[in-house]
């Protein structure tokens, strides 16, 4: 499955890149950028929690696309401590530019409404499960050769390791 996520992934990104590059977007340029032409002003919390992307991801980013007059950070009015993002004119008429991306890509997909749906919730619930849970280190990688592994508690050997 790691192959294929990690093929897949490549494969969809690089479908991208010549529709994007007219735009000088970056795929996550243009995920940031749809996100804000589907909702509309965000706080930069909601799009690291959107796209899955940290903080020290995001803002660079989203002081490239600033310095490009497409969007606006400000400190949001009502709490000091978060930041709104805001399109510019220049971003929101970027949208009409990139309009018929998602059905150029959606075309070479070729998936059905079904798969398409089967496939988009597999990948959410894929996503859910991995981030809220943790692999457990093979006792091979976790205790250099030769040495002992103590047990996952610290008693008697209990067969799990978190």
């Amino acid at each position: 499955m790691c192959f294929a996520l990690y093929a897949a992934s490549r494969a969809v990104t690089n479908l991208y890149r010549p529709l994007l590059d007219p735009l000088k977007l970056t795929y996550p340029q243009y995920l940031v950028m749809m996100l804000l032409w589907e909702r509309g002003e965000c706080s930069v919390k909601d799009v690291c929690a959107a796209l899955q992307l940290d903080y020290g991801t995001l803002t660079p980013l989203l002081k490239r696309l600033e310095a490009r007059d497409l969007l606006n950070r400000d400190r949001d009015p009502r709490d000091e401590r978060s930041v709104l993002i805001t399109l510019t004119e220049e971003g929101a008429a970027m949208r009409a530019l990139a309009e018929g991306i998602p059905e150029a890509i959606g075309e070479v997909i070729d998936f059905s409404d079904e798969e398409y749906e089967t496939t988009r919730l597999a990948l959410r619930r894929l996503t859910a499960n991995v981030l809220a849970g943790r692999a457990r280190v093979p006792a091979q990688i976790a205790a250099p050769a030769g040495e002992d592994v103590p047990p996952a508690d610290g008693g008697p050997d209990s067969g799990t390791q978190d």
